[in-house]
């Protein structure tokens, strides 16, 4: 392996790890302010429960999350040095916005939404929870706006010229607002508020299957079966968005998704299949020709520029992103089906009482966190070999004086450590879901 292809993994390592913690406490942040809200509102003390149950889970993924997301950062200096020289100034300011605006906003109200319950007001708690949940959804909006911008870059322009060359930038807000900004944060957003309610739902279905704080259980299965209901909805909208952005922005990257080779035909969207890229076709898939088509440019004859309309040195992993996306895809329908089919039995007062559909949602919190994950790579991958789309190359932008046996060092290390922290929250989580909301009791 090269230096190049190590640097990547170990940067698909470390984001992909770190990536498993922030959707999660941004879902969750939410949840709180509904539960707090409706604690104000009512004063039932079994909001205030809730809230002190989830507030404990939260705190506890806002930990791990800082932790591994301080190490990503410190790659850009180390293995991506070339990428910090020629970006920096521009990719630099939306990730000090988050710093200073964000996560200074998220960490300076943590402390009273943790520890403040009898120490503050109930208002004031109450605002507490508000300002760490929108901390953490500002956090989101700034590094989303910065990688957003490496997929469609606009608000710069470039000053020297050779290896003295850089981005700067000529327009905040040009950059900020990019052009695929507002659909991705939308799009990162609903997954975020999924992964919590789905996490939320599933704790709450296994409460009800082993007879332990069914009234918790209940109270929380309703929230967050709205919160996962409408989310999944948002989401089922900004992908559909973010995807005729990709067309415009970035064809090459539609053309992957879906497997289109054709230089300038109507696209098939496909359910399923392998890319084979030798053969330049799907095999043993199932495709609708013309849906991309009509799904993009809402005209099921309209010509999509395909692969081979461009040369391919640009593109693409091909595969990678055809199976990513589609994973994405599937595992995002099937939350939408198990959302809406949770809202039909509560409507017919079926919730709590079917067995087999509480037993579907223990394991569906893993449904957001796949969907997730194999989006950024479809997303991340089907950008290659651009790191800056059209401006600078991965190969570009990898340090020169890190070896690739420093690097696999430093992965393997990574690897070990990343493991280990791993287990230590699953340790701690299992533990906090088996002692349950009331005092260390496992049951009421």
């Amino acid at each position: 392996m090269d230096a190049v292809l190590l640097a990547r993994i170990q940067f698909a390592l470390t984001i992909s790890f770190h990536y498993l913690y922030p959707p999660l406490s941004i879902g969750l942040a939410l949840a709180l302010v509904v539960m707090e809200g409706m604690y104000l509102r009512t004063r039932n003390p079994l909001f205030l429960k809730m809230t002190k149950f989830w507030a404990e889970i939260f705190g506890l993924t806002f930990a791990i999350g800082v932790a591994t997301g301080i190490v990503m950062e410190f790659q850009f200096g180390t293995n991506w040095a070339g990428y910090s020289r020629y970006v920096g100034d521009v990719f630099g300011s939306p990730l000090a916005a988050e710093g200073i605006f964000a996560f200074f906003l998220e960490s300076s109200f943590l402390a009273i939404l943790l520890f403040g319950w009898n120490r503050v007001g109930p208002r004031m708690h109450f605002f507490s929870t508000l300002m760490v949940a929108l901390g953490s959804a500002l956090s989101a909006v700034w590094i989303v706006a910065a990688n957003s911008w490496m997929q469609t870059p606009a608000g710069f322009h470039i000053v020297g010229e050779g290896a003295n060359a850089r981005a700067e930038i000529t327009d905040f807000w040009q950059m900020l607002f990019n052009p695929s900004f507002l659909d991705r944060i939308h799009h990162v957003l609903m997954g975020a508020w999924q992964t919590g309610a789905w996490f939320i739902l599933s704790v709450s279905a296994y409460y009800l299957l082993r007879r332990k704080f069914e009234d918790f259980a209940k109270a929380c299965m309703k929230i967050a079966l709205v919160l996962a209901f409408v989310s999944a909805m948002g989401q089922l909208v900004s992908g559909h968005a973010s995807g005729i952005t990709v067309a415009k922005y970035q064809p090459v990257k539609l053309a992957a998704f879906e497997g289109h080779f054709e230089e300038s035909a109507p696209g098939k969207l496909y359910l399923f299949g392998w890319l084979d890229e030798k053969g330049e076709e799907v095999r043993f898939g199932l495709g609708f020709p013309g849906m991309l088509s009509l799904l993009v440019h809402f005209n099921p004859q309209a010509p999509l520029p395909g692969l081979n309309a461009f040369p391919k040195r640009d593109w693409p992993p091909l595969n990678i992103v055809f199976q990513s996306y589609h994973v994405m895809i599937a595992v995002g329908m099937g939350l939408i089906g198990l959302s809406v089919l949770g809202i039909f039995l509560w409507w017919r007062g079926l919730l709590f009482q079917s067995r087999w559909f509480l037993m579907l949602l223990i394991p569906a919190f893993l449904g957001p966190q796949i969907a997730n994950q194999t989006g950024w790579i479809a997303a991340e991958v089907g950008r290659q070999p651009w790191i800056v789309y059209g401006l600078l190359r991965t190969s570009a932008g990898v340090s020169r004086v890190v070896s690739a046996n420093e690097i696999l060092i430093s992965l393997v290390m990574f690897t070990t450590v990343y493991g280990l922290i791993f287990l230590l929250f699953m340790s701690f989580l299992f533990r906090k879901i088996y002692l349950g909301p009331s005092d260390g009791k496992v049951s009421e």
